[in-house]
């Protein structure tokens, strides 16, 4: 799947795939990232993957280019050779992690209202939320903040009319096929169906500040209110 390049001001090309599957374009994305950071091309100082596009952005002045050709064609000149045989990548080869959720009462204050949405019963819902583990499609919006996809096809109520101003650290939202896990106290419309005990950012780790990262497997385990209580504490309060 070869991607369309534009440029989006001055400074950054956004390398776009088709989103007619967008799953597949996603993996997409992620692979062209990854292919991109290792050829690392003169001039670009980040490359940001998203759901079915990747943001290059770069530095005029150090990219190899003739006066004729400006510095955003010579570098999409550059990303075309790079991505000319892009690998989709495995599913086999990612990561996978175990995250444990508390699902429903105080941490999932939404699970009984989407469940019905969905026609299932609350317990329906846990199960097909945990049936098999789910990839990590992109972080975006907050540090460390996941899309997580796509679940079963009855997983896919729309997001809330209302979004809430405050939604907990650790929250899991439900929209649309997707989970998203709030890594600090944020706004946001998602119906909360659950929570994490553990923080999905943390800046003391270092090089790896975020728990989760694009291409990881996300196997859902649920938890007792009494556990998540006591791996919270064990956390140090976190989230």
């Amino acid at each position: 799947m070869m991607p369309v390049i534009v440029p989006s001001g001055d400074r950054c090309l956004i390398v776009e795939f088709d989103a007619s599957d967008p799953f597949a374009a996603n993996r997409f994305a992620r692979a062209a990232a990854a292919c991109i950071e290792a050829a690392a091309p003169a001039g670009v100082t980040d490359v940001v993957p998203a759901l079915h596009t990747v943001g290059v952005h770069y530095q005029p002045h150090r990219v190899p280019s003739s006066g004729a050709v400006p510095p955003h064609l010579a570098l999409t000149k550059i990303l075309q050779s790079v991505l000319a045989d892009l690998p989709l990548p495995a599913a086999s080869d990612a990561r996978v992690i175990d995250l444990p959720v508390c699902y429903g009462g105080d941490c999932g204050p939404d699970l009984e209202t989407v469940a019905a949405l969905c026609d299932l019963r609350p317990a329906q819902l846990i199960e097909l939320h945990c049936a098999e583990p789910v990839e990590v499609l992109m972080l975006g919006f907050a540090p460390g903040h996941p899309y997580i996809g796509r679940f079963d096809a009855r997983l896919a109520p729309p997001r809330r009319t209302t979004p809430r101003t405050v939604v907990p650290a650790g929250s899991l939202g439900l929209a649309n096929r997707q989970t998203v896990i709030y890594p600090m106290n944020l706004p946001g419309g998602w119906h909360l169906i659950g929570r994490t005990p553990l923080p999905l950012f943390d800046a003391r780790r270092g090089s790896q500040p975020c728990l989760l990262r694009p291409g990881d497997r996300v196997r859902f385990v649920p938890i007792e209110p009494d556990e998540f209580a006591a791996m919270q504490a064990g956390q140090g309060g976190a989230p």
